[in-house]
């Protein structure tokens, strides 16, 4: 009599945890929303990250020449560190 009462709970499940998670997620949502009350206007229209990461990139540069840039020929950073150091010319 039990596997069959376990078999048809084990069957049902589904048809039981869903309205109860469903509920148990409702009240949840409600008393946070209780405990917290309404959000500040200005968090609501607070920026997104890429937006600010962009305003703080057009805040550096609003300030520097960019058409003084240092020449290829004078940087040798922009080529791969060789092996010990072999293949890269030295500066005189």
């Amino acid at each position: 009599m039990w596997s069959v009462l376990w078999a048809a709970v084990r069957s049902k499940a589904p048809y039981v945890t869903f309205p109860v998670a469903f509920v148990v997620g409702l009240v949840g949502y409600h008393l946070e929303w209780f405990l917290r009350g309404h959000p500040s206007p200005a968090a609501e229209e607070e920026k997104s990250i890429s937006e600010q990461r962009e305003e703080r990139k057009l805040q550096e540069i609003a300030g520097k020449d960019l058409t003084k840039v240092v020449s290829l020929k004078d940087k040798l950073e922009f080529a791969p560190r060789a092996v010990l150091n072999r293949n890269r010319p030295e500066k005189s």
